[in-house]
């Protein structure tokens, strides 16, 4: 009983912030509400056959595939490949980490306000290429950087994240095997592929299922860069839902958008948790 009370709190806010949530998204996806008209009639099935004929789901879906797959492999990349830098023993590493690990800190939302004014047109990143004489283009408004550019934001935003606890995993591995790999002839690039990610793979498998979830989740920085523009080429599908729900009004598409939205991350969550018995070091 002391254990039922002591997970008792822990267990109320789950069910009422986590649970009964999911079950009413899924009870107002089947109703068409509109809080304008004062309307919530019981429509069925109608919301995933209108998602089906939806001509924008298909660029919403393919907008959201590329911001999540260029997020995640540049952030896990690029976090790995700092971690490794800074966790040898040179001076100044201290400074880095902490160069790094600033932006994780930073409001979010002044952050996304501060690379807003950067790469606009007239911004702080063509007037600095301007001065070695290259043309730079509005980056939030052309079709073919604007995703690119919301990528680059949120991988600086949260690459310090990932670093620092790839930075704890690489400090964890023992040396005496990294000794002994070099007393047997072993090259640089082998001791990392055989000892160093075999023995770090249970942080990568954290840090990604982390960072594919957080990709799916982003909203603030297309809200205030783009605005889903231009067209829907950064239209994710987060967005979309808040477009469907909050500016027309349609919380029952809304509500089905949510519902598609938590199957895809529990299907890519359940995906990589089993493959972890693939690559994970310490689950063969």
């Amino acid at each position: 009983m002391t254990a039922y009370v002591f997970i008792t709190p822990a267990l109320l806010g789950a069910v009422a912030f986590v649970f009964l949530p999911l079950v009413l998204v899924v009870w107002y996806s089947l109703h068409e509400w509109n809080v304008l008209a004062d309307t919530f009639n019981f429509v069925g099935a109608e919301n995933y056959r209108k998602l089906a004929d939806d001509p924008n789901f298909p660029a919403v879906l393919r907008a959201t595939a590329f911001f999540s797959i260029g997020l995640v492999v540049l952030n896990l990349a690029l976090a790995l490949l700092l971690a490794v830098l800074l966790n040898q023993k040179l001076r100044g590493t201290t400074f880095f980490r902490v160069l790094f690990f600033s932006p994780v800190v930073v409001s979010l939302l002044a952050w996304t306000i501060v690379w807003g004014f950067l790469l606009q047109d007239n911004g702080g990143l063509n007037g600095v290429l301007e001065t070695v004489g290259i043309d730079g283009s509005n980056w939030l408004r052309s079709g073919g950087t604007a995703m690119v550019s919301v990528v680059i934001v949120q991988v600086f935003k949260n690459v310090g994240l990932n670093m620092v606890l790839f930075l704890a995993a690489l400090q964890g591995v023992p040396q005496e095997l990294y000794e002994a790999a070099r007393t047997d002839g072993a090259g640089p690039w082998t001791i990392f592929r055989r000892i160093t990610l075999p023995l770090i793979s249970p942080t990568i498998l954290l840090t990604s299922i982390i960072t594919v979830v957080g990709s799916l989740q982003v909203f603030a920085q297309i809200s205030v860069l783009t605005q889903g523009g231009p067209g829907t080429s950064t239209t994710v599908l987060v967005y979309y839902l808040y477009q469907q729900a909050f500016q027309f009004h349609a919380f029952g598409y809304g509500a089905t958008l949510s519902v598609v939205l938590f199957l895809i991350v529990l299907a890519l969550t359940v995906l990589q948790w089993q493959m972890r018995k693939r690559w994970v070091f310490h689950e063969h």
